[in-house]
């Protein structure tokens, strides 16, 4: 049972990187132009090239052929969308929740029914490695949002049971008097994860867990607005103290740190999400 688990995971790992179609005796790899472009958010450590070069690592390991997908990095959903409906791309690699969103926003835009080998990525804080007592205090309040049911809650409220047809709300955001300010980066690129609304104010699940973490910590919270691509290095130039989201593979063989840039940490998962792929449907004729 364990070996036909690691399998699937291996399989699922593939789709989300950029690889999917696995099967048959053919050796020949295709070309770049014959590959499906596989729109995706850019990485916090990783490059395109590099995806390239780890799957081509992972299909020496395993001795499987895999028909490759070619993946396409934005720093931001805005233009991954407008890539897709411009054809320069062929589908894009989201989670599920978001996937709900952009679908009830656009007609055009459903989800691959064939993608059937989701994998599923765990979302983390990213920190500077050397802010401990920030990493360990942010560990402690996810573990007791976790235990006593806060986390499934904000879940549920913001995430599940949201009307994807309309904006996640805004949540207030407290703030204490004379108390230390952690500066946290978000992007607006996962709706309703991770979400700004048309006038610029976050909005939604990560405002709501933040709100309720600076409660917690007795801190104040900054949301500052970045592109994705531009994560990293807002945190490693102190531009913020933590990365709203970061993400790490849920699996036994793929390491954790795989997309942890050197001199940061990562904080205990506090949401986990399915990879699902998306493609633009074209105008039906009357």
């Amino acid at each position: 049972m364990k070996k036909i688990f690691t399998l699937l995971m291996i399989f699922a790992l593939v789709l989300m990187t950029g690889c999917g179609g696995f099967g048959g005796d053919n050796p020949k790899k295709p070309s770049d132009d014959a590959k499906i472009k596989l729109g995706m958010i850019t990485r916090l450590n990783a490059s395109e090239e590099n995806f390239g070069k780890f799957m081509e690592d992972v299909e020496k390991t395993l001795s499987v052929k895999i028909a490759s997908h070619k993946p396409v990095f934005f720093d931001n959903l805005s233009s991954m969308q407008a890539a897709l409906q411009a054809g320069q791309i062929d589908e894009i690699s989201t989670y599920r929740s978001v996937a709900r969103y952009m679908i009830a926003k656009d007609s055009h835009i459903a989800l691959l029914k064939d993608h059937s080998l989701e994998f599923i990525d765990s979302f983390c804080f990213a920190l500077r490695e050397n802010d401990t007592e920030l990493r360990d205090s942010l560990n402690k309040v996810i573990t007791d949002m976790q235990s006593d049911g806060t986390l499934d809650r904000l879940t549920k409220e913001y995430i599940t049971d949201i009307s994807a047809e309309n904006d996640p709300p805004a949540v207030e955001l407290p703030t204490f008097d004379g108390a230390e300010t952690i500066k946290v980066a978000v992007t607006g690129d996962l709706p309703p994860l991770d979400f700004v609304s048309a006038d610029g104010k976050p909005a939604g699940f990560n405002t709501a867990v933040l709100a309720e973490i600076g409660n917690r910590l007795n801190r104040n919270i900054e949301l500052i607005q970045v592109d994705s691509g531009a994560r990293a290095a807002a945190l490693t130039s102190n531009q913020v103290d933590v990365v709203f989201w970061a993400i790490v593979p849920v699996s036994e063989i793929i390491p954790s740190d795989t997309d942890k840039p050197e001199g940061v940490a990562l904080t205990d998962p506090y949401f986990k999400d399915k990879i699902v792929h998306l493609i633009f449907k074209p105008e039906e004729k009357k």
